[in-house]
């Protein structure tokens, strides 16, 4: 589970990136599944993109993919979503350091 700082972290890293998945007219797909699980577990953090002619909306198409691919979903931006899965062989992104409760 991300905090909010880490949320906002990788947010800002997602907002840089280009979107590299695409939902398009054929909507989700087991290919569409097994591309963002491949790029998630060598970048950790992928940028998608709904397309108008999608028969799925956006959080939908979003919330699908993170629980297909066992991802957080980061956020969602007009037709774009951030994905975020750590790496634990090989992690790329330090995230900020949560707070302990205490």
């Amino acid at each position: 589970m991300l905090t909010s700082k880490q949320r906002a972290f990788l947010r800002s890293l997602g907002a840089k990136e280009e979107a590299i998945l695409m939902v398009g007219k054929g909507g989700m797909s087991p290919e569409l599944e097994k591309s963002a699980d491949e790029a998630l577990a060598k970048r950790e953090l992928i940028k998608g993109k709904v397309l108008e002619s999608s028969p799925i909306d956006v959080h939908a198409a979003a919330s699908q993919l993170s629980d297909a691919t066992e991802s957080e979903l980061v956020a969602v931006t007009g037709r774009t979503f951030v994905l975020y899965r750590r790496n634990e062989e090989e992690p790329k992104i330090v995230l900020p350091k949560a707070k302990q409760k205490g």
